[in-house]
This record gives C-alpha cells, structure tokens and sequence, in this order.
C-alpha cells in the first residue's frame, strides 16, 4: 500500500494514477514542506558555480584527479559542510532524537538514506573529457541501508574533507579534484532527494519537454550535471496521493520516525 501524505524534505517514487504527473512533484512547493528550501538551495547552486570556476584552470578529467590546492581544499569545506547542514534540517522536521552526550554526526545522519535513498543515486558530468563518469556518492551506505552499522564503510570524499579540515599540513593533497567533484555530486544527490529540480527562483514555473535530451539520465538542479533518481522503492514506500485534493487539507505532510532506524 503507497503512502497517503508526503513526508518533510522527502522526495520519492510515485505510483502511477490519476494526476500522479502533477501530484510527484507540486507537493514540493508547499512552504510547509520545509523550511527555507531556496535557501539550500541557493547554497547548493553558489558551489557549483564556484566548481564550474576551478573547471575554467583544470579540465574536468581522469588526469586531473589527483590536483590539489587551496581553492579546491576551500571548496571541498563548502560542500561538505553544506551536506551536513542538509542532513541536520531533515532529521530537524521529522522525528529525530539528537544524541545526548555528542554532536550529531555521520553515524546519524546515515539514517537518512533510509528514508531517501541516496545510496541508490546516480550522477553524471557529461562534459568531463574522455570516458563518460558516473558517481554513487553515497554508494558506501548501500548494504546497510536501514541497519545497525558501527564501525561501518564510510564515503570517501567525506572522510578526505574531515582529514584535511582536522590535519591540513599532513593530509592536504586528499582535498583534491577527485573528492571534490564527488562531494559537489554528494550535495547535489541530498538536495535532489529533497526537491528534485525544484530551484525555487522568482521567475515563473518552466514547462519542460523531455523526449529529446542529448545526455542520458535527467536534467538536474543547476543544470550542469545529470541525475539518476531510484528505481528500488518498495510499494509501500511510494507516494500514492492526489495533491489537488491534499492541498487543501490542513494536515498535509507526515514525519519520518528516524529513531526507528538503527545507528
């Protein structure tokens, strides 16, 4: 059985219907679907820009990986602690215990890809030089999804921003092009996950028609790269409502219990 009610800043398959078209994604434009969602956002599209600016000095490409510097190392900083601060405001607007004794960490936030499935992701770069680039940023996650995991795989472009963020003199060089792009695909993966390609902007609402895209996968938020939603829902975690009758309702959104979910 599908789901009556979208969860807050959960965006996932929908069952085919009446209306469903419209129902898979206007629910996303509530303002009480979460708070401030221009503004994550708006952060997200800022580092992108500022990746399409270190693109303009080293070409996207297998030679590249391994580049460093400090404006990659800066950059780096950016997207993950923009990744943070996503994960943070979705266990805030659901059901989410915080730690007593620490800070919420990426123990926690793994919990997330329960409910979203970002290990399930797909991005693509079509202007990288030479054989296409798919990346699974959260790939790591994928066999615990939903279970206990202490002491479990972590991802790596994560791990190389907390080792250059906490030891920058001995471990600069993981801050390189390589973790980068990859965390920059990591940011874009938990944004989608929350708002698909909704970019909040004041203008009016773009028709888009599909059918004819040069690049496979599917237009993403900012436009430069390309996405691959989830296909491994099961029937009971799709969405299934009719928005034009749900909006009206006071009620709307439901809250994922996360403290259901095994650290």
């Amino acid at each position: 059985m599908s789901l009556s009610r979208p969860y807050h800043r959960i965006y996932r398959g929908f069952i085919p219907g009446p209306n469903s078209g419209y129902s898979s994604w206007a629910f996303i434009c509530d303002r009480d679907y979460a708070k401030n969602a221009e503004h994550y956002v708006r952060a997200y599209t800022l580092i992108q820009d500022d990746l399409q600016s270190i693109f303009e000095y080293l070409e996207p490409s297998d030679e590249c990986n391994t580049a460093y510097s400090y404006r990659i190392h800066a950059l780096l900083m950016r997207a993950c602690i923009e990744v943070e601060a996503n994960f943070k405001a979705i266990l805030e607007e659901n059901i989410f215990t915080p730690p007593r004794n620490r800070s919420t960490n990426m123990s926690d936030y793994r919990k997330v890809d329960a409910s979203h499935h970002l290990s399930s992701y797909e991005v693509m770069l079509p202007i990288w030089n030479g054989s296409p680039r798919i990346w699974r940023p959260f790939e790591a996650w994928k066999p615990s999804r939903g279970l206990s995991n202490p002491g479990g795989p972590g991802l790596p472009w994560y791990q190389a921003y907390n080792a250059s963020k906490h030891d920058r003199h001995d471990e600069f060089k993981k801050a390189n092009f390589e973790n980068l792009v990859l965390a920059v695909a990591g940011l874009l993966v938990v944004i989608s996950a929350q708002f698909r390609d909704r970019s909040f902007s004041a203008g009016p609402t773009a028709l888009l028609m599909s059918g004819h895209d040069y690049h496979p996968m599917e237009a993403s938020t900012g436009s430069l790269f390309r996405i691959r939603y989830p296909n491994d829902w099961a029937d009971s975690e799709l969405y299934g409502f009719d928005w034009s009758d749900l909006k009206s309702q006071g009620e709307r959104f439901e809250k994922f219990d996360y403290d259901e979910i095994p650290l």
